[in-house]
Order: C-alpha cells, then structure tokens, then sequence
C-alpha cells in the first residue's frame, strides 16, 4: 500500500506548519536578526533584557514539554488504516466495523511503570492503544499485550502503579514493595504470571499480540447489546526476548522497539494484525462461569470461539513524534454510536482519569490538536480555556437549549425530550441498562400530581403579592427584556403568562411602553 493511496497520510499531515526558507522569524512573525549572536551591552557586557528574541526563544526552551503520563510514559507509535473484511452488523451498528470499510488509525505502543527515558525492553507490560478516526467520532481502545490487568477495580490503581515506580527516601525502583503489593492483592495472579513468562519481554512491538482487555458492549441496529472483547493478532508472528536478552537490549538499545517500528514502516515493511473479537449474548452474563466483567478473568474461547473481523495495517510514521505520539491523547471514553461501556469497574474509572489527565498534561482544549481532532465536524458548547485554537462565529450561542437549536435534545417548550430514554439509547452510546445493577437511563424527575413548572410561581404571584407588587414585578421584567429579538419577546410572554395570564398581559403593555 503505497503512502499516496493511504488514509493514513490525511491524519499524519494535519498540522504540518508550511516549509519556509529564508530568513528566520519570532513568532509573531518578525524579522530575527541572529540566531546565533545575542544583544550585549558592548561587546564584554552582559545580555539586555530586550533582546526579546533570546528572552522569547529561552522561555519557550523552558516549556516545550509537557508532563509525562504517570503509567505508559514511554512509548512509541505510528499511523495505518484499519480494514473490515467480515460481516459482524448483526452485533454492532458502529460504522467503523461495517463489511468493506477502510477507518484511519493512530497507534501507540507503550511500557507501564517505566519513565520516559527508560528502555524498551526491561520486562513489563507493554500498551496497545489504539485511535480510529470514524464518520461518527474518534473511538479509542486503549489496551495492552495482555487479555487481563493486575486488579479489578479502578479504586486500586493509583497503588498499583505507586508501587511499579520508586521509592520516595532514595528514588530506586524496589522489588520489595512490588512484591508486596502483588502478594497482598492476590487478584494480580494472573497478569503476574503472563508478566513474568515469555510475553514480559517481546522482541519488538510488531511480534506481539494486543488486546482489549475489558469487556465492551456493542449494540446492533435494532438495540439488541452483546458484550464483546478484542484481540489483535500480529501476523508477524509471536516472538520474545529471553530474560537475558531483554537485559541485554535494554543496555545496547533502550529504544530498540521504537527504532525496530519505525524502520520496519520506512522500508516498506508494514506490519499487520488481524482483528477478531469473542461475542457473548447479553443474557449469557449472568451465569458465565467467571464474572465476564472481571478484567482479570479471560473468557474460554471454547466457550466463546474468535471471530473474524478484518485487520489493520501501520502504514505511516508520524511527522513528529511529539506533536502525533506524545501528544495524542487516548481515551477509553472516546466511544461512538454502536459501542459502549460495560459494568468493568476499571473500564469505567479509566474512563474517566484518562481524559483527566491530558486535561492536566496538555490543557483542557487538548482535542482540538491536530492529532485529537475528529475529522467529523465538532459541535459543541465547550469553549474558552486555556489556548482555544477555535472559536464559534459570534451569532452562535454558547448555552443550550437556544432559538437556533445548536443543541439536540430539546423541544420548542424547552424541554429535554431525550428524558426517559435508556442510557444506551440516547445518540452518545455509552452503556445500556445492564441486569446487573441498577438499569441506566436518561430520566427527569419522577412527576407527582402537581409538578408542573409554573403552578408555584403562579401561586406566588396570586396569593402573596399585592397589586403594587404585580405591577413592580411586570415593570422590572419589561426592562430586564430591553433588546431581546421578536422570537425571544414572544416567548416571555408565553413563559409569563404560562405562570398567570394577568401577569402575561402586564409584562406585554410594559415592555410595549417601552418600546
């Protein structure tokens, strides 16, 4: 697959800044006169601060990185195109698995406990993350090379990775308290044992396998759900280092994996997994043998035979490694319509510390970076923080419900007609009511016999207020309404006289007065 033809190369591309030869410029595009000579207060003296170009170029040194993630600091990633060459609509409406479709993608490969500067190769578990940029949204799956993880619930993992890094009094990584957490949370069994065989070290990032881990829901057309787990299978094939020779990688090349990618995709060596997924019916859930949700429990592919779904193909390296790798900020609530959350109790927690995250590290407007950024368009009433890379036209409001209905959801009364819809039937798919705890829905408050909006105020108005009071209370509203749009005057006289029709009557002559 040649880069011109690639989907991939649309995604990589977007926000390359322009070639431009020449002379240099600061940023806002003035003139540098050296980059190599500073202003000096004569030729012995010392710098003047308004060698603005030396302050500016300094301070921005200062800041060019971000923070590093706490669990996957180090990693490594790259571009390609994902590819469905089979038939599952029958389990999900998600447009990116329908027979025939061809969905760019992001990558990123990762190690858990190591820093940023820490090499490939010493014995972890190893991220599999994955960014597809559908017509409905990215969807994230952001997995490892294991089908399981050390514990189950989300409550655990800041000690978990508390006790993969180092210790406080002397900063060394220290098996002591790795052990002892391990031996005190005897649900990490599991993952310990497949961290500790053959697939703690792979040989590179093409030769190993990936996995979902969580179980997920897909939902098909007809809003039947099925909970689903996936596996990506390298047809590169399964290869490891031994324990030796990870070590001895790791002191030859800490960035083996990063340059064993990278290379295989500029020769042309474009690696490639397969895409299959295990199904398990709805109903099937509550009497499986092992909780499915549980996500240190795999489920039997006995029980549940794989299924195929096509495969995707990394195509592409980056243009820059930070702007696309370290930047890019993967998120398993990243989910589009037809896939959803599960009971997965880390699932959940992660779903909502993984975006928390790239808040803190990279700023609140962090998905509207090239990398994050759909390729659908983005509706939305978030705006404003710091560095707002786009802004609404100034006619558009930044509230909903509003007279342009921006916002979905509402009625002309302004009320929310997606209440009483089940969670996982509203357009932002997350989870359907599930019969194992307390069903989801999107509900307003359960109504009594006389919850309507305006029966109190109307109350207010009638038995509490005198006539000099009515007559304040029409006169204060008329003048709160000075430059409203003639949609916007009809319903406050629809809202007023909602509450009473003698004081619709009142604000409508008061504001006329104005007028």
């Amino acid at each position: 697959m040649s880069d011109q033809n690639s989907k991939a190369n649309d995604i990589v591309e977007r926000g390359l800044r322009p070639n431009v030869t020449g002379q240099t410029t600061r940023h806002n595009g003035a003139p540098v006169a050296s980059e190599n000579i500073s202003v000096t207060a004569g030729p012995q003296g010392p710098n003047i601060l308004n060698d603005i170009h030396l302050i500016e170029k300094l301070a921005h040194f200062n800041r060019e990185n971000v923070p590093e993630r706490i669990p996957h600091a180090k990693g490594h990633g790259a571009f390609g195109e994902l590819h469905v060459t089979a038939d599952v609509s029958q389990y999900t409406k998600a447009k990116l698995f329908q027979p025939g479709t061809v969905t760019p993608m992001g990558i990123r490969f990762s190690t858990v406990a190591g820093e940023k500067g820490s090499p490939d190769t010493w014995r972890d578990v190893h991220g599999f993350a994955m960014r597809f940029y559908t017509e409905d949204g990215n969807y994230d799956i952001v997995g490892n090379n294991t089908p399981i993880f050390f514990i189950r619930d989300g409550v655990k993992f800041p000690d978990f990775i508390h006790s993969q890094k180092r210790l406080g009094r002397n900063g060394l990584r220290d098996a002591d308290m790795q052990w002892d957490f391990w031996t005190r949370t005897p649900e990490s069994a599991h993952q310990v044992t497949y961290l500790m065989g053959d697939r703690g070290t792979p040989k590179t990032t093409r030769h190993m396998n990936g996995y979902g881990s969580h179980t997920f829901q897909w939902v098909n057309e007809a809003g039947e759900a099925f909970w689903v787990k996936y596996h990506f299978l390298s047809r590169q094939g399964v290869e490891n280092f031994t324990d030796a020779e990870a070590t001895e990688m790791a002191g030859i090349n800490a960035d083996h994996h990063r340059q064993d990618l990278y290379e295989a995709i500029d020769r042309g060596d474009y690696p490639v997994w397969d895409v299959k997924v295990q199904i398990m019916p709805a109903a099937d859930a509550e009497n499986y043998r092992w909780n499915p949700f549980d996500l240190t429990k795999t489920w039997s592919k006995k029980d549940y035979p794989r299924i195929d779904v096509g495969h995707f193909v990394l195509n592409r390296n980056p243009r820059n490694h930070f702007a696309q790798i370290e930047q890019i900020a993967l998120d398993p609530g990243n989910l589009v319509p037809g896939i959803g959350l599960s009971p997965d109790r880390m699932l959940q927690a992660r779903a909502f510390a993984y975006a928390d995250q790239q808040r803190y590290r990279i700023g609140p407007n962090y998905r509207d970076l090239p990398v994050n950024r759909p390729i659908n368009d983005v509706n939305t009433y978030s705006n404003r923080g710091p560095m707002a890379y786009f802004f609404d036209d100034e006619d558009q409001p930044t509230y909903s419900p509003n007279r342009f209905e921006k916002g979905a959801g509402y009625l002309d009364n302004g009320e929310d007609s997606s209440s009483g819809q089940s969670y996982g039937q509203a357009a932002d798919v997350y989870v359907n009511p599930d019969p194992h705890g307390t069903d989801l829905v999107r509900a307003a408050y359960v109504q009594h016999p006389e919850d309507d909006d305006f029966i109190q105020p109307g109350i207010l108005y009638r038995e509490v207020l005198d006539e000099a009071a009515k007559q304040r209370l029409a006169e204060n509203i008329a003048g709160a309404m000075e430059g409203v749009s003639e949609s916007v005057e009809e319903r406050c006289y629809w809202y007023w006289s909602s509450v009473d029709e003698d004081l619709g009557q009142r604000v409508k002559t008061a504001f006329a007065a104005k007028k």
